[in-house]
């Protein structure tokens, strides 16, 4: 069984979305602490290091990154995903690698 541990980015995404949304990313969340290398997908280029999961209609998507030595799913960014928009969930976190800030 794995823990979850929210950055304080997914945590800020988190409380800016809808409750009744938010309580469908919640549960898909809750997922990730039994297999979480079987759900979502791995991304490539900057993000190579992340797993991504599709929420609440599909719209959404949590982006995490799994660390066995802890047994710890880290959930780092939550938002929409909007190709070709600067939103995009996927922008958004190249650009929090970019900086540094998920170090």
């Amino acid at each position: 069984m794995y823990k979850i541990k929210l950055t304080k980015i997914a945590a800020e995404n988190l409380s800016q979305i809808d409750s009744s949304t938010r309580k469908q990313i919640i549960n898909k969340i809750e997922l990730l602490k039994s297999e979480p290398n079987l759900l979502g997908k791995s991304l490539k280029g900057p993000l190579a290091d992340f797993r991504s999961l599709r929420a609440a209609g599909q719209r959404y998507r949590i982006i995490y990154k799994i660390v066995e030595q802890e047994v710890i799913v880290i959930g780092v960014a939550v938002g929409l995903r909007k190709d070709g928009d600067k939103k995009d969930i996927y922008q958004l976190m190249k650009k929090f690698v970019k900086i540094g800030l998920l170090d």
